[in-house]
């Protein structure tokens, strides 16, 4: 079985008490596009965008990605 890699958006936003459109707004993406990454329907993402995001949500890639 393959493994899926798994997006902790929803707990991390809990977690910062922070909205999708709020990060969005700090991290200078559409909220369409954060919403993909959110329900895992993004097919990729850029460092720069990881980065920024871990800087909003002051977490690590590891935090956010986790390999199921």
């Amino acid at each position: 079985m393959a493994r899926q890699l798994r997006i902790n958006l929803d707990l991390l936003l809990v977690q910062r008490k922070m909205s999708l459109s709020e990060l969005a707004q700090r991290v200078d993406i559409t909220l369409a596009n954060l919403s993909k990454l959110k329900c895992g329907r993004a097919k990729a993402i850029r460092f720069t965008t990881l980065l920024a995001i871990c800087e909003a949500l002051d977490c690590k890639p590891g935090d956010l990605l986790d390999l199921e």
